[in-house]
């Protein structure tokens, strides 16, 4: 039998040849199968098909089924781990942005920063609106370094059972919300 179109299927394809050694030599035999495509095996797609027909069939098909694209969101267990990855890069995200801003309205804008320090204090806002904010602020900061040094240790390979995971994630939020609740009230 010759190989055919596959030369490494089949009776005398290569893999079939080197898993009939390996076999031979642990005392086992090794039936391999010559596949041909036939009258037995259909196509995935009819012949003489465009890509672009073959598209709207598809996406036909998955919009009669009514079901969600995958991945969505509604499938997942939401977990701590889970929350935590999310949370780490949304913080990274907006320390960069407001570092950035921070920045660019120093280059940007007409006066220097102790001008809109005062003019922040000439406001006379209420002490927990203050305090509220400089949480809200430090807040991103903390959770990024404390879930930082978390990483690092799995970095280091500790801290990866399940259950070690979770409680250095509680740990984290913890240390995060003492922190920026200390720095607050600086």
């Amino acid at each position: 039998c010759a190989p055919g179109p596959f030369p490494l299927w089949g009776k005398e394809g290569l893999l079939c040849k080197m898993a009939t050694s390996l076999l031979r030599l642990a005392g086992r035999r090794c039936l391999c199968v010559h596949f041909r495509p036939g009258p037995s095996m259909q196509h995935l797609a009819p012949v003489g098909t465009t890509a672009k027909e073959e598209m709207a069939r598809f996406w036909d098909k998955n919009t009669r089924s009514n079901r969600p694209l995958s991945p969505h969101i509604s499938i997942y267990s939401w977990s701590l781990p889970m929350m935590m990855s999310i949370t780490h890069r949304g913080t990274g995200i907006a320390m960069s942005l407001g570092v950035s801003l921070f920045g660019l309205s120093a280059l940007v804008l007409p006066s220097h920063f102790p001008d809109y320090l005062d003019f922040v204090k000439s406001l006379n806002l209420p002490a927990a609106l203050i305090y509220s904010g400089k949480f809200a602020l430090a807040f991103p900061l903390t959770f990024h370094t404390w879930n930082g040094i978390r990483h690092l240790a799995w970095d280091m390979g500790k801290g990866f059972k399940i259950p070690q995971v979770y409680q250095s994630g509680v740990l984290v939020l913890v240390l995060t919300v003492l922190s920026s609740l200390g720095i607050a009230a600086m």
